[in-house]
């Protein structure tokens, strides 16, 4: 058995707990624009996945701007400090999945494996699957617990998740 470090379990603990992230986008001016979104991972490729509607903001950002950065936080604890809060920020590219894509089906499966009451929302024709290609990763576990892990080693652990 592989031993895991505390800093690789707790990414992993915040990838399985965690199921939505702040999505920051560019504007075609170039200004940034940040939401909310639900996030699934595709473990095959080592890919994250949206599902976006092509009424919201970002979505048009990311069809102008394919690089997109993505917060996931720990939830906020009672007399806890929320600078310690552990966070990961994962920049990237991000990438829309055609229907009749090869990629589609894997990035459908995982994200509807994870949410699968999205089922009706996902079938409407605005809707589309967007796989992220993770480029670079920031770790933050607590104070003095900051690290940048590699991309590749990154997408190993989302192909075991």
């Amino acid at each position: 058995m592989t031993h895991e470090s505390r800093l690789t379990a707790e990414v992993r603990r915040l990838l399985g707990e965690r199921r939505s992230a702040a999505l920051a986008t560019i504007d075609p001016q170039g200004d940034p624009h940040v939401s909310m979104v639900p996030v699934a991972v595709e473990p095959s490729s080592g890919r994250l996945v949206l599902l976006v509607s092509g009424l919201a903001a970002h979505t048009g950002h990311m069809k102008h701007h394919a690089r997109v950065s993505l917060l996931i936080t720990d939830h906020e604890r009672e007399r806890e400090p929320v600078h310690a809060l552990s966070r990961l920020t994962i920049n990237g590219e991000a990438h829309f999945a055609a229907r009749e894509g090869a990629e589609f089906p894997a990035l459908q499966s995982a994200y509807l494996r994870r949410f699968p009451e999205a089922e009706p929302i996902a079938q409407l024709p605005d809707f589309r699957y967007v796989g992220v290609y993770v480029r670079s990763v920031r770790q933050v576990a607590g104070f003095g617990a900051a690290r940048n892990i590699n991309p590749e080693d990154f997408q190993r652990l989302l192909q075991s998740l």
